[in-house]
Parts: C-alpha cells; sequence; structure tokens
C-alpha cells in the first residue's frame, strides 16, 4: 500500500504518522473496535468492556501464537471526525495512543475522505521493542491494508483510488 510515512524511532519508543486520501467514508469502519478481530491482522479478540454514547473500554489480544497478549484501551469516539485510543491498563506499554482523524475529502466527492492516522508507543519489554522495530514498516501497512479492505467488504468498491499525501503533525 503507497503511504507516506515519518517514522521516529527512540530506544523503545516509536511514532507513525499518515495522511491518505480515500474513496470512502472510514469512520465507521475505524470506530467499529467490537469487529476488529475479525479483519484486523493480529488481533485475535476485540471485546468491548463498557461502551457510552461517545467512549468504549475495550480489550484487544493480539499476538503471533505462541506470543500472545492483552491489553484495555479507553476509545473516545466523536463521530465523524476522530477516533482515539490510549492504552489503559500499562502491562504490555508504557503507553500506546492511535489518533485517527477523517475530514472532507474532494468536493466533487463526497464519499472521499482524507485521513490522518497517528500511532505512538513504547512497549515495556526490549524484546518486544526489537521485534516491533524490525516489522514495524510491513505490520503498519498491514494495518493500513485491512481497514481498507473492510470498507471495501462493507461498502464495495472506492469511489477513487487511495492517494498518499504529506502528513500534517498536529
Amino acid at each position: 500500500m503507497d503511504t507516506y510515512i515519518y517514522l521516529k524511532v527512540h530506544k523503545k519508543r516509536k511514532e507513525h504518522f499518515a495522511r491518505k486520501l480515500v474513496g470512502k467514508e472510514m469512520y465507521s469502519v475505524v470506530a467499529d473496535v467490537r469487529h476488529y478481530k475479525q479483519f484486523l491482522p493480529f488481533c485475535t479478540k476485540s471485546t468491548i468492556l463498557t461502551q457510552e454514547a461517545k467512549q468504549i473500554k475495550a480489550n484487544l489480544e493480539i499476538g503471533f501464537p505462541p506470543i500472545v497478549e492483552s491489553y484495555t484501551s479507553t476509545v473516545t469516539l466523536e463521530e465523524p471526525t476522530v477516533v482515539r485510543a490510549i492504552c489503559t491498563d500499562g502491562r504490555i506499554f508504557n503507553y500506546l495512543e492511535t489518533n485517527w482523524r477523517f475530514s472532507p475529502g474532494l468536493k466533487s466527492n463526497p464519499k472521499s475522505c482524507i485521513i490522518d492516522f497517528y500511532i505512538k508507543f513504547e512497549f515495556k519489554s526490549a524484546l518486544y521493542s526489537q521485534v516491533a522495530f524490525m516489522f514495524f514498516d510491513k505490520l503498519v501497512n498491514q494495518m493500513e491494508t485491512a481497514f481498507l479492505n473492510e470498507a471495501r467488504r462493507r461498502y464495495g468498491q472506492e469511489s477513487l483510488s487511495s492517494h498518499k499525501l504529506s502528513p500534517v503533525k498536529s
């Protein structure tokens, strides 16, 4: 998947910024945490623990057997513009934050949107950090592709091809 990537590595900490114009309304796919286990690579379980109008607490299980870990995140939903998840249990990560921002795409194509994606994390384990560093680009690309494929499965073919854009840090 073509994506402009900015990657910053500082010991165990990693950050990733990406911006893309896509031919789908993607908010509903990203906000559907309950079904991540069905389409996200390496996500073996996604359970909603509590749900309110604008916030979800979810437990996610990730990994490749025999290494499987779970963590809990608080997910803030601001429909249709923001999905933000912050790890709240601190078992695997010193911190984990993901932000998805959705804004209108092309005026000529109301189904298009611009996605700004940002992830920042730091594992507690030096081993996990090393593994993440070695496979980070591939994992992020697989995750982005999984969300786009799920949107295609749910809503049909895109109204335009995806285009990478220069990321904007906020």
